[in-house]
């Protein structure tokens, strides 16, 4: 994963019709139900230099829980439960709780573990095909969400790489490894309860789900 990748994913090669682009984005949205696998992570500054690397594990249940795990070099659990957003830091210690529907709002997140409803608050900007992966340009409609644009690639319908362009200047690089598919994925995978001794930040959208 390295800049040098990531522009050449930006290269426009061939233009593929609206519609084979936009039927590939809103398949992924409304037909794909259950999605794991694992991912390898890069943040690339303005200049293109390559800031961090991160690897981890992805899991996503729809509509709403999904289940974004860092396991290098750091470890840190992403963990919505369909009501919160769970942030927990293993080794600070320290659980963020944010309600869902506030923090995934107009974001990248909200396409991944969001409902079919997700593409409506985003302008589908057309496809390009660069060395057999098809990338769908996505502009979240909401100028304050954060993110320029999204860049979603596909290689054989399936979802294998995304670019996430930030307010920044900063671009997030991901890649998908061994996913799968409408495959069943356990319930107690989005679900969270806190650890003992560990401080919580923030505040649940619900008194009752803050050890859920």
């Amino acid at each position: 994963m390295c800049a040098a990748a990531l522009l050449a994913a930006q290269v426009i090669a061939a233009d593929t019709s609206v519609d084979e682009g936009r039927q590939l984005v809103d398949a992924f949205v409304t037909d794909v139900i259950t999605l794991s696998g694992r991912f390898e992570q890069s943040l690339i500054d303005a200049e293109g230099q390559v800031l961090e690397v991160t690897k981890g594990t992805l899991e996503i249940q729809r509509p709403g829980q999904f289940r974004w795990a860092y396991t290098e070099p750091y470890e840190q659990w992403l963990i919505a439960d369909g009501l919160n957003i769970w942030s927990y830091d293993l080794d600070l210690e320290q659980v963020t709780v944010k309600p869902q529907a506030d923090a995934l709002a107009n974001t990248p997140a909200l396409l991944l573990g969001g409902s079919d409803a997700a593409m409506e608050q985003f302008d589908y900007e057309g496809s390009v095909v660069e060395n057999g992966l098809t990338w769908v340009k996505l502009v979240p409609l909401n100028t304050e969400s954060g993110f320029k644009r999204v860049e979603l690639a596909f290689n054989e319908r399936q979802l294998s790489q995304m670019v996430f362009f930030d307010n920044l200047e900063q671009t997030t690089f991901v890649v998908l490894h061994d996913v799968t598919v409408n495959e069943p994925i356990d319930a107690a995978r989005f679900e969270f309860t806190v650890p003992d001794d560990v401080d919580v930040v923030g505040s649940p959208a619900s008194a009752d789900l803050t050890a859920d």
